[in-house]
Formats: structure tokens, sequence, C-alpha cells
């Protein structure tokens, strides 16, 4: 009886070790994406990121060029330029002059001009109804903060 004892024992401290050993399902909240979580911004939330500011358009010049989150600019998109508003974040942004409001996605960086906060696709600025104007007072609402993630050009 004795001679069997100690293989047993060494038997199973071999199972324990390899148990002990292997690797062991990690259990976490959420997605298994290593990349940054898009962050819904709720409408019931005392945070809900508002900013008031003034709004330039741009246009033409930069028709077909590349914006900053790797798109090609389309100026008669619904788009827009925001100095540190991650990109593809979703914003309503509502003319003040006039009550018109568009839900515009922020795939660009700027301005870079003082004192302006957004800078709307030729397409937006045009549905906002300050092309005449140049300018505008706007107030912009975050509904969906982006994922901040470039988008690699295909060519």
């Amino acid at each position: 009886m004795h001679k069997y004892i100690l293989p047993i024992i060494i038997s199973l401290s071999g199972v324990i070790l390899v148990l002990n050993c292997s690797s062991s399902p990690r259990y976490t909240t959420g997605s298994r994406n290593r990349s940054k979580p898009v962050k819904k911004v709720n409408s019931t939330t005392k945070s809900k990121k508002i900013l008031k500011g003034i709004s330039s358009y741009y246009g033409e010049d930069f028709h077909g060029k590349l914006t900053a989150n790797g798109e090609v600019y389309d100026m008669y998109g619904l788009t827009a330029a925001h100095k540190t508003l991650p990109l593809n974040t979703i914003v309503r942004v509502t003319n003040l002059e006039n009550e018109k409001s568009l839900i515009l996605r922020i795939n660009d960086r700027g301005p870079y001009v003082k004192g302006r906060m957004l800078d709307c696709s030729y397409g937006a600025a045009l549905k906002l109804g300050f092309i005449g104007n140049g300018t505008t007072k706007v107030k912009v609402e975050v509904i969906e903060l982006g994922d901040d993630k470039y988008m690699k050009h295909k060519e």
C-alpha cells in the first residue's frame, strides 16, 4: 500500500503544478477591443458638454484634400473641424442667430483663426444659413464622443 502513495503524491503534485501554471480566463467588463471605447454622452447626464462660440466655414481650397482623421474632405458634406474634441465626435450645431440646427461629425482640426471655435464644411454652413456672413454664433452640443481614430485613406 505504501509503495503506491509516493507515486500518487508525485502525480497529484505534477497535476497541481500544471494547472497553476496554465492561463486562466480574464473576465472584464465591456469589449475586448484594446482601442479607446466610444463614450456616449447621455442627454440626462449632468456632464453633457455644451460649447458656445464663433463658427466659420471652409470650402473650395480644401475640397479633395485629406482631413485630420485621414478621410478626403468633401466641402458639400456635413462635417466640421474643432481644435480639441476627439476626431469622429458627433455634435449638434445650432446657429444662434437663426436657430437652424444640424448634426455634424468632427473629422478635422481647426479653425486656426483667433476667436473661432468651429470650422464647418461649406455644406453645413449652407444648411445652417451663414454662408453670406462667413461666421456666426453657434452652440455645439456633444452627442457622442468620437474614438479619435485616424482612418487610412484608400488610394
